[in-house]
Protein backbone atom coordinates (compact mmCIF):
# COMPACT_ATOMS: atom_id res chain seq x y z
CA UNK A 1 0.00 0.00 0.00
CA UNK A 2 1.42 3.26 -1.12
CA UNK A 3 0.25 6.62 0.96
CA UNK A 4 0.95 10.02 -0.23
CA UNK A 5 1.28 12.90 3.21
CA UNK A 6 1.02 16.27 2.60
CA UNK A 7 2.06 19.22 4.86
CA UNK A 8 3.37 23.15 5.04
CA UNK A 9 -0.68 24.68 3.97
CA UNK A 10 -1.83 27.15 5.36
CA UNK A 11 -3.04 31.36 5.68
CA UNK A 12 -0.45 33.86 4.35
CA UNK A 13 -0.59 37.16 2.99
CA UNK A 14 0.13 38.19 -0.55
CA UNK A 15 3.55 38.51 -1.02
CA UNK A 16 4.32 35.87 1.22
CA UNK A 17 5.90 32.24 0.76
CA UNK A 18 5.26 29.08 2.03
CA UNK A 19 6.95 25.63 1.16
CA UNK A 20 4.40 22.27 0.66
CA UNK A 21 6.08 19.08 1.42
CA UNK A 22 4.98 15.33 -0.02
CA UNK A 23 6.20 11.78 1.61
CA UNK A 24 5.94 9.10 -0.35
CA UNK A 25 5.48 6.06 1.73
CA UNK A 26 4.68 1.68 1.47
CA UNK A 27 5.78 -0.55 -0.60
CA UNK A 28 7.77 1.07 -2.97
CA UNK A 29 9.98 -0.32 -5.72
CA UNK A 30 10.51 2.68 -7.93
CA UNK A 31 9.06 6.63 -7.90
CA UNK A 32 8.74 8.62 -11.35
CA UNK A 33 7.39 11.42 -11.97
CA UNK A 34 6.27 13.82 -9.33
CA UNK A 35 3.81 16.71 -9.54
CA UNK A 36 1.70 19.19 -7.74
CA UNK A 37 -1.83 20.18 -8.84
CA UNK A 38 -4.45 22.41 -7.27
CA UNK A 39 -7.94 23.19 -7.16
CA UNK A 40 -10.11 26.23 -6.47
CA UNK A 41 -13.71 26.50 -5.42
CA UNK A 42 -15.69 26.15 -8.61
CA UNK A 43 -12.44 25.11 -11.08
CA UNK A 44 -11.11 22.14 -12.07
CA UNK A 45 -8.03 20.37 -10.66
CA UNK A 46 -4.84 22.35 -12.68
CA UNK A 47 -1.66 21.38 -13.15
CA UNK A 48 1.08 23.42 -10.76
CA UNK A 49 4.30 21.38 -11.40
CA UNK A 50 6.11 18.25 -12.02
CA UNK A 51 9.51 16.62 -11.65
CA UNK A 52 10.82 13.77 -13.29
CA UNK A 53 13.15 11.15 -11.27
CA UNK A 54 15.85 12.99 -13.37
CA UNK A 55 15.40 16.75 -11.87
CA UNK A 56 13.48 17.95 -15.09
CA UNK A 57 10.69 20.44 -14.23
CA UNK A 58 8.06 21.96 -15.89
CA UNK A 59 5.75 24.57 -14.55
CA UNK A 60 2.31 26.27 -15.42
CA UNK A 61 2.84 29.43 -17.01
CA UNK A 62 1.15 31.45 -14.12
CA UNK A 63 3.50 30.30 -11.50
CA UNK A 64 6.92 30.39 -13.82
CA UNK A 65 9.59 32.71 -12.04
CA UNK A 66 7.24 32.17 -8.29
CA UNK A 67 7.21 28.50 -7.78
CA UNK A 68 9.82 25.73 -7.96
CA UNK A 69 9.43 22.15 -7.61
CA UNK A 70 12.18 20.10 -6.05
CA UNK A 71 12.51 16.36 -4.80
CA UNK A 72 14.83 14.69 -2.16
CA UNK A 73 14.98 11.00 -3.91
CA UNK A 74 16.00 9.32 -0.47
CA UNK A 75 13.49 10.57 1.13
CA UNK A 76 10.73 9.60 -1.38
CA UNK A 77 9.70 13.45 -0.86
CA UNK A 78 9.01 16.17 -3.31
CA UNK A 79 8.41 19.75 -2.18
CA UNK A 80 6.59 22.85 -3.85
CA UNK A 81 8.39 26.36 -2.90
CA UNK A 82 6.18 29.18 -3.31
CA UNK A 83 6.76 32.94 -3.22
CA UNK A 84 5.35 36.10 -4.30
CA UNK A 85 2.15 34.34 -3.26
CA UNK A 86 -1.18 35.94 -4.72
CA UNK A 87 -4.99 35.87 -3.82
CA UNK A 88 -5.56 33.57 -6.83
CA UNK A 89 -3.09 30.91 -5.90
CA UNK A 90 -5.49 30.14 -3.28
CA UNK A 91 -6.51 26.66 -3.70
CA UNK A 92 -6.09 22.96 -1.92
CA UNK A 93 -2.97 21.86 -3.57
CA UNK A 94 -2.57 18.12 -4.22
CA UNK A 95 0.32 16.00 -5.06
CA UNK A 96 1.08 13.07 -6.76
CA UNK A 97 3.45 10.41 -8.11
CA UNK A 98 4.02 7.72 -10.15
CA UNK A 99 4.75 4.91 -8.19
CA UNK A 100 6.42 1.22 -9.59
CA UNK A 101 5.07 -1.44 -6.92
CA UNK A 102 6.25 -4.35 -8.67
CA UNK A 103 4.63 -5.28 -11.41
CA UNK A 104 3.38 -2.16 -12.40
CA UNK A 105 3.26 1.54 -11.74
CA UNK A 106 0.05 3.44 -10.88
CA UNK A 107 -0.26 7.28 -9.99
CA UNK A 108 -1.13 7.73 -6.59
CA UNK A 109 -2.36 11.44 -4.91
CA UNK A 110 -2.08 12.91 -1.28
CA UNK A 111 -5.15 14.52 -0.07
CA UNK A 112 -4.69 17.73 -0.39
CA UNK A 113 -3.23 20.23 1.76
CA UNK A 114 -5.17 24.33 1.86
CA UNK A 115 -3.33 27.38 0.79
CA UNK A 116 -4.81 30.52 1.26
CA UNK A 117 -3.31 33.92 0.29
CA UNK A 118 -5.08 36.34 1.97
CA UNK A 119 -4.72 39.67 3.95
Amino acid sequence: QVQLVESGGGLVQPGGSLRLSCAVSGSIFSINAMGWYRQAPGKERELVATITSGGSTNYADSVKGRFTISRDNAKNTVYLQMNSLKPEDTAVYFCNADVMVVPRTRRYWGQGTQVTVSS
